[in-house]
């Protein structure tokens, strides 16, 4: 069976943004940089970068510099399952940037990716109805805060 591998559109921050993501994940690497060969719509110089092969932990990713015609946003995200509170604390610290974006563990990167740092454990956690509530009022997720909201 074939892999799905996502595509992540930018204007001009392939490159960039797939360094970044390789700097903060564990066994993540560069694949492979394939630059502009032929002019094309999104008017790109020759030789500058047109995809970014990468991995993240072992999945991988495309970037694309393919011109401004399309923004990231929501409608998509990527999620870490976290093991504990200082891994949350760690990915939020590294990822989140954008503060008006940040709700119920969803947090947007400087480059618009949106992603979702939460507890392994999520489903269990919320449950209940007061904890439900807990984490709906919450940016980043604190998991003692969500455990205390039952008591």
């Amino acid at each position: 069976m074939q892999s799905i591998t996502p595509c992540l559109w930018f204007d001009n921050e392939a490159e960039k943004a797939a360094k970044y993501y390789v700097s903060i994940f564990p066994n993540s690497r560069i694949v492979k940089v394939v630059p502009y060969n032929a002019e094309t719509p999104s008017n790109k110089p020759i030789g500058s970068t047109l995809l970014v092969n990468f991995e993240i932990n072992g999945q991988p990713f495309t970037a694309l510099n393919g011109g401004p015609f399309f923004k990231l946003n929501e409608a998509v995200s990527f999620q870490i399952f976290c093991k504990d509170q200082a891994e949350i604390d760690s990915y939020w610290e590294k990822l989140s940037a954008i503060p008006e974006s940040e709700q119920c563990g969803w947090c947007k990167d400087k480059f618009g990716v949106s992603w979702q740092i939460v507890p392994e454990n999520i489903g269990e956690l919320v449950k209940n109805e007061k904890r439900m509530k807990a984490m709906l009022s919450m940016k980043k997720i604190v998991i003692k805060d969500l455990e205390n909201a039952a008591k």
